[in-house]
C-alpha cells in the first residue's frame, strides 16, 4: 500500500473551508480541478520521485488563483465559454505580483474539459535575482554557523549548506545520510550529480546529524523509509520546508538572500553545466544564473578588489581554515 502524503491529503479539507462562503458554481469547478487535475498529478509525482518536494503550498496557490479568477469573471459578467485572449491579458495586466500567471493551470484543465477555448497564457517574465546577501555578510554568517556552539546543530549545518551552495529548501530538507561521502581525508555532499567538497567543520556537523537516533513510525512497514538529516517531529518525515525556513530565519540566517548570494557567487566561477551538476538545479536555471553573474562580474570584481586593497578581503581564507 502506498504511503499517505499528509501534505497533499490535507488540501481538500483546506479547500472546503475556503469554499464555505463561495458560490456553488465556483465550488463545482474548483473541486474537480483540485481532485482530478492537481492532486492526481501531484500524487503521481510523489510516488515516482525518490525525495519529492513539498507541493502543498504550490497547489494551494493554484487553487486560490482559480477561485480569485472566477470571482473576477463574475464581476465582469463573463462565462467560461466567453473567455478570450484579451480577457486573460486584462487579468494579468491587473496583477500586483506574478501570482496571476498561475491561472494557466486552471485554464489548461478547463480547456481539456471543453469548458473554454484553447488560449495561451504568457509565461512568467524572468526576473533578475534580487536581495542577494553580500559576500562579507555571507562569509560572516558562514563562520558563525561553523564555529558557534550556541546554535542548534541542525541550524548550523542547514545554514552552512545554504550559505555555501544555495540549494532549494526542499532539497535541503530531503537530504539523507546516503548523500554524505567520507574518505580518509575529505568529506563530500551530493546535492546534484557531482559531489561537493565540505569544510571539515561542516562535515563533522553533518556526521553528528547522521548519527542521531530518529523516531520511527509505530506501525511496522515492510520499507521503513529513509533516515533524514533534518527530521521533523513526525516519525519518518523530514522537516517541512517552511519549518526549516522559519527556523533558519529565526536564528539570523535569511534563507532567500543567503541562497541567492551563494548561487550568484558560484555562478560567477562555474560554467552552467557544472553549476547544474553541483547544485542539482535544472540546466536552464543554471544558464540564467551564469548569465546574470557574467553581466555583473566586472562590478563584482571591482568591488572585491577595492575591499582587498582596504585590507578587508572576502573572508574565504578564514573559511578554508575551518
Amino acid at each position: 500500500m502506498d504511503e499517505r502524503n499528509e501534505d497533499l491529503e490535507g488540501i481538500p479539507d483546506w479547500l472546503e473551508h475556503g469554499l464555505a462562503d463561495k458560490p456553488a458554481a465556483h465550488a463545482n469547478l474548483t473541486r474537480p480541478f483540485l481532485h482530478w487535475f492537481l492532486l492526481r498529478r501531484a500524487r503521481q509525482r510523489a510516488a515516482h520521485r525518490r525525495h519529492p518536494a513539498s507541493a502543498d503550498r504550490g497547489l494551494r496557490r493554484r487553487v486560490s488563483v482559480a477561485v480569485d479568477f472566477l470571482a473576477w469573471m463574475d464581476q465582469r459578467g463573463l462565462a467560461l465559454a466567453d473567455l478570450a485572449v484579451q480577457h486573460i491579458d486584462d487579468w494579468i495586466a491587473g496583477a500586483t505580483s506574478q501570482r496571476r500567471y498561475l491561472i494557466r493551470y486552471f485554464l489548461k484543465w478547463t480547456t481539456s474539459r471543453r469548458l473554454t477555448r484553447e488560449m495561451t497564457v504568457p509565461s512568467i517574465p524572468s526576473q533578475e535575482p534580487q536581495d542577494l546577501l553580500d559576500d562579507d555578510d555571507r562569509w560572516r554568517l558562514l563562520q558563525r554557523c561553523l564555529t558557534d556552539d550556541a546554535l542548534p546543530t541542525d541550524v548550523r549545518a542547514g545554514g552552512a549548506i545554504t550559505l555555501l551552495f544555495g540549494p532549494s529548501t526542499e532539497r535541503l530538507c530531503h537530504l539523507t545520510p546516503e548523500k554524505l561521502k567520507f574518505d580518509d581525508k575529505h568529506a563530500h555532499l551530493v546535492l546534484g550529480r557531482q559531489p561537493v567538497l565540505l569544510p571539515p567543520r561542516l562535515a563533522e556537523l553533518l556526521r553528528q546529524l547522521a548519527e542521531l537516533p530518529q523516531l520511527r513510525p509505530q506501525l511496522s512497514r515492510a520499507h521503513p523509509g529513509p533516515q533524514w538529516l533534518f527530521p521533523s517531529m513526525f516519525p519518518g518525515k523530514p522537516i517541512a520546508t517552511h519549518g526549516m525556513t522559519q527556523k533558519l530565519n529565526r536564528h539570523g540566517i535569511p534563507v532567500r538572500t543567503a541562497r541567492n548570494g551563494a548561487l550568484a557567487a558560484l555562478a560567477a566561477d562555474l560554467p552552467s553545466p557544472i553549476l547544474a551538476d553541483v547544485t542539482g538545479m535544472p540546466r536552464h536555471t543554471a544558464l540564467r544564473w551564469v548569465a546574470y553573474a557574467r553581466r555583473d562580474r566586472a562590478e563584482y570584481l571591482a568591488a572585491r578588489a577595492e575591499d582587498e586593497a582596504a585590507g578587508r578581503g572576502d573572508g574565504r581564507e578564514t573559511v578554508e581554515r575551518l
